[in-house]
């Protein structure tokens, strides 16, 4: 599934093309995509002009003319297509749709396993979706800090791991980037959540390792995202089970164990 690293670079692809353009047509292929679309919803973005896009988590926000906001996630498949004017490519069976704009350009949704999702809502409520009103702090902003992360982390009993990827705390984590920013702060993925504050919910120093340690990743990820080898040579931990630990000077070998459903890839002698 996509994680925020790839929804960011779908962003700055999208970006170019989308804003400042007049949606000329709307194309659907298909009724629905993981649930139906809005009533009207072609009509609703035909006309407009796509003012801004930003991204909210694993979401992309597109906001209109209209003043209503095109809330759109990927899914587990969900890709874009950009075309710039002249002869475009077949369309493919998984094409569900196509965005022309009128500087010429069209821009087609892709999604086989049809998870992805498009809605509408008013630009100036976002944060009334059930969805966007529940997201916690951006990872990569001002507002995500070590503080704000051990307040939300006091007392719970779940696993910081699990708790990393709760949504409601830190918003856009997923299951790759987790354990690696784990790693990266030397923090095991099976401690307690609550490790990282103190009783009265202030920091407490491995907070201060993890916090810069999401961001970095992110970061990274995002600068080396389009990378076809990033995927298979430049993690630390991730889908690494049996190898050698990438930290400099750490004997260890990554080993992988499941948490809530999901792969946990770890070094049992640097991760404590």
């Amino acid at each position: 599934m996509p994680e925020l690293p790839e929804v960011e670079a779908v962003r700055r692809l999208l970006a170019p093309v989308l804003v400042g353009a007049r949606i000329a047509e709307v194309v659907l292929r298909r009724a629905d995509l993981r649930g139906p679309f809005p009533a009207g919803f072609a009509s609703r973005l035909t006309g407009h002009t796509v003012l801004e896009l930003h991204r909210r988590a694993k979401h992309l926000l597109a906001d209109l003319s209209s003043r209503e906001t095109l809330l759109m996630h990927l899914g587990m498949s969900g890709d874009f297509r950009v075309e710039q004017g002249g002869a475009a490519q077949p369309l493919d069976r998984h094409d569900h749709v196509i965005l022309r704009l009128a500087s010429g350009a069209v821009v087609t949704f892709n999604d086989p396993r049809r998870f992805g999702s498009m809605d509408l809502v008013p630009t100036d409520a976002p944060a009334g979706h059930p969805v966007i009103g529940a997201l916690g702090p951006e990872p990569l902003s001002a507002s995500f800090t070590p503080a704000v992360l051990a307040r939300a982390c006091r007392g719970r009993k779940a696993a910081i791991k699990v708790a990393l990827l709760d949504q409601r705390i830190v918003a856009g984590l997923g299951n790759i980037y987790v354990v690696e920013a784990l790693h990266r702060a030397g923090l095991s993925p099976f401690r307690r959540a609550s490790v990282i504050a103190t009783a009265t919910g202030a920091p407490r120093p491995v907070a201060l390792r993890l916090v810069p340690a999401i961001k970095q990743v992110l970061t990274e990820a995002i600068e080396r995202a389009g990378n076809a080898s990033y995927r298979g040579g430049r993690f630390r931990v991730y889908d690494r089970e049996g190898k050698a630990c990438r930290r400099p000077r750490c004997p260890g070998t990554i080993r992988r164990r499941t948490q809530a459903g999901r792969s946990t890839f770890y070094c049992p002698v640097c991760q404590r």
